[in-house]
């Protein structure tokens, strides 16, 4: 089958979308064909710094590289590169209603976060998100479970397109992860998702000193007891999340181990895991560093080949349109 997926290059990553996006698509590309993208275009529906989205776009592909995203295996593209994009988001819009669009809980909590910025970029991204899955003909979509009514949103226009001009686009399959790892929480505020801005989260970057700190001052729940309690205990569940999932041991066994221990020396141990879990991915990305022009050329041969695939797409919608 073939999988699209792509971020914004919007801020650092952080260990939330290592280990529940990243790591979940090393592990898809040994069985679909796969096209992940740094998303720029998405990028610049919100503020954002002109002088700074390249570098942000390089950062973004790097950790995908330094994540285990193979370009032998998969294909590598940075989204305004392939122009075939914006062609087929100005074609689907041509065929959205506007209510579609408005109903998108994303819609207002984007709103929300940029009061200033009420901009058609914003209340057009999902046909922006959808063409970037359908120029690809893509079947699968590795999404978080806020993002589902994008997919919905990508099969209504799939069908819509496909009655109005003729079977082109196939139906569109969003894969949530249903891991522990699909919502690692802020450190600040355990009740909210890790995020790529504000400082909330550990980035893929940081260093071991920087990693200590950020998890000893991070908010606790009262008590000392480690235990895994979603409700009454969300910040040191979030923690036991993280440990299990660069450790590898269970819930139960970091449950016993810690019994009556506090708070202070799991969350010592808990640095230590982090930072020897990023070890091989930082060595790696550092490396990556050292060669851009490798980098360069993953991104030209990946664009090479997602641009044939665009273009074969792209030229039978105009067909069945009658624009060609």
């Amino acid at each position: 089958m073939k999988l699209f997926s792509g971020m914004r290059p919007s801020g650092q990553l952080h260990i939330g979308n290592y280990l529940g996006a990243l790591k979940n698509w090393v592990e898809l590309q040994k069985k679909h064909q796969c096209i992940f993208s740094a998303v720029d275009y998405h990028a610049i529906t919100t503020p954002f710094n002109p002088k700074r989205i390249h570098e942000a776009v390089k950062n973004l592909v790097l950790d995908y590289l330094a994540a285990g995203v193979d370009p032998k295996k998969s294909i590598i593209i940075v989204q305004s590169q392939i122009p075939e994009h914006t062609e087929l988001a100005w074609i689907l819009e041509a065929i959205t209603p506007v209510s579609w669009l408005e109903r998108i809980p994303t819609y207002k909590e984007k709103l929300e976060l940029h009061p200033k910025h009420r901009n058609l970029g914003i209340l057009a991204y999902p046909v922006l998100m959808a063409a970037d899955i359908l120029l690809y003909k893509a079947t699968l979509v590795p999404v978080g479970d806020d993002q589902m009514p994008h997919i919905e949103i990508t099969n209504d226009l799939a069908r819509r397109f496909n009655q109005m001009f003729g079977k082109t686009f196939p139906p569109v399959k969003g894969v949530v992860n249903e891991g522990m790892g699909a919502r690692i929480m802020s450190l600040t505020d355990p009740t909210k998702k890790m995020s790529k801005t504000g400082g909330e989260g550990i980035a893929l970057t940081d260093s071991p000193e920087t990693i200590r700190e950020k998890i000893k001052t991070a908010v606790t729940d009262s008590g000392r007891e480690v235990k895994f309690d979603e409700k009454n205990k969300p910040a040191i569940s979030n923690f036991l999340t993280i440990h299990h999932l660069f450790s590898g041991k269970t819930i139960a066994e970091l449950e016993k181990k810690y019994h009556n221990k506090g708070y202070a020396e799991f969350k010592n141990d808990l640095s230590e895991v982090i930072i020897k879990g990023l070890a091989d991915f930082q060595e790696k990305r550092k490396e990556l560093e050292k060669n851009p022009k490798k980098v360069e050329k993953i991104l030209a041969d990946g664009a090479k080949r997602a641009q044939k695939i665009a273009e074969q797409n792209i030229k039978e919608v105009k067909i069945k349109m009658g624009l060609l």
